[in-house]
């Protein structure tokens, strides 16, 4: 990893096409802005990870739900 210190209205390069700009400064926290091609996908890491945790836990409840299902109709055929 890369760290490095900036200030407000400087700017980090990435590649040939990605540049982030520090926009504020506040306190513990920064603003960044981020100028990239349409065609890169800029997601915040934490945001990413709740909506996978969110779609896996559906995933094992339809799993469960599917299961149970599956047990009703086997118990209902007699099987």
């Amino acid at each position: 990893m890369l760290v490095l210190t900036r200030k407000q209205g400087e700017k980090i390069l990435i590649g040939d096409d990605i540049v982030i700009t520090v926009l504020e400064v506040r306190g513990d926290s920064i603003r960044l802005g981020v100028d990239a091609p349409r065609g890169i996908s800029i997601q915040r890491a934490e945001i990413l990870k709740a909506v996978t945790e969110a779609n896996l836990e559906a995933n094992l409840a339809a799993d469960r739900d599917d299961q149970v299902a599956a047990d009703q109709l086997r118990s209902s055929l007699g099987l």
